[in-house]
């Protein structure tokens, strides 16, 4: 299948028999043939778990599946469509900036900044930054979706990445993360992004970092 894309905010994406889809609710602009669109309480190959992972992530809006033959069109709010391609490799991706996916992917959850320990996971919650990751495993095609565009930033074993956390889009390959704050505790009272908070990204892959800090 894979998609297509039209110009920075639209794709489009080819639907056939046998093979299916998910997308953000609300994504479809437009579609030709005969294609249906479904409500998808999984998410994806997740299972259970995955839902899980959505729920605790307080993403109550279910995935659409979406089943056919035929054409759509999918944009969101106007929103910068970046399409990435997986070769096997694993994806993590913030799940308010997934627009679509295919269905061969395999989806599941990761804690967004694990490495951070205790402290860390206390930091993202002030910091107003959703602490679940989208993660998309194997064969397949992600969009995702940003403000303002997305730049992609290498990260490898010398040079590690400080990222703002709501300037993150999605991270690939072996890279750990690890979200800290540079500042004291008497000096967050008040902010919630910024240079207060920094994600750290290394290791040997790429993260995707979109032009501006509002949320979608």
């Amino acid at each position: 299948m894979g998609f297509r894309e039209i110009n920075s905010k639209m794709i489009e994406a080819t639907v056939t028999p046998g093979q299916r889809l998910f997308s953000q609710r609300g994504a479809m602009l437009a579609y030709k043939g005969e294609v249906s669109f479904t409500p998808n309480m999984q998410g994806g190959q997740g299972g259970v778990m995955s839902m899980i992972g959505r729920r605790v992530a307080n993403e109550d809006t279910p995935l659409m599946s979406v089943e056919g033959n035929g054409t759509v069109l999918f944009g969101h709010g106007g929103h910068h469509v970046q399409v990435i391609n997986l070769s096997g490799d694993t994806l993590c991706v913030e799940a308010d900036r997934l627009l679509a996916f295919e269905g061969t992917l395999q989806q599941g959850t990761m804690f967004l900044g694990s490495q951070g320990g205790v402290m860390g996971m206390v930091r993202g919650q002030i910091s107003g930054q959703g602490l679940f990751t989208t993660t998309l495993k194997g064969h397949g095609a992600v969009a995702v979706m940003a403000h303002g565009g997305v730049f992609e930033v290498p990260i490898t074993p010398q040079r590690p990445v400080h990222v703002d956390p709501q300037a993150y889009v999605a991270h690939h390959g072996d890279v750990r993360n690890k979200l800290s704050t540079a500042l004291g505790w008497r000096d967050m009272v008040g902010r919630g992004s910024g240079e207060a908070f920094q994600l750290e990204l290394s290791g040997n892959g790429a993260v995707f970092v979109q032009a501006s800090e509002e949320k979608l």
